[in-house]
């Protein structure tokens, strides 16, 4: 069997507290792609923050729960990993 996909972006930080105020500044998808490009450790920034698509499984687990329980087209609260804080936008699942 195929493991479900997802489509997400992300930002990428170093404390809670950083995440929780670029949370809040965050309504719709353009905001997060700009606080992506300013803001994000990932190298991902360069495009948005976007991750493309990938398999259930394959990211850290705390982020690949936060994937799987975010709403979609919203941002998910700051998710602690070992790379740091994340904000996930997820932009579309498949089951």
């Amino acid at each position: 069997m195929v493991k479900p996909s997802a489509h997400a972006s992300h930002i990428l930080v170093k404390s809670k507290s950083e995440a929780m105020q670029l949370s809040s500044n965050i309504s719709k998808l353009k905001d997060f792609q700009k606080y992506a490009r300013k803001k994000s450790e990932c190298p991902s920034s360069q495009k948005g923050g976007d991750l493309g698509w990938f398999r259930m499984g394959q990211m850290v687990k705390e982020f690949d729960e936060a994937v799987w329980s975010t709403p979609i087209k919203t941002v998910s609260a700051p998710i602690k990993t070992q790379f740091g804080y994340h904000l996930i936008w997820v932009h579309e699942r498949e089951e």
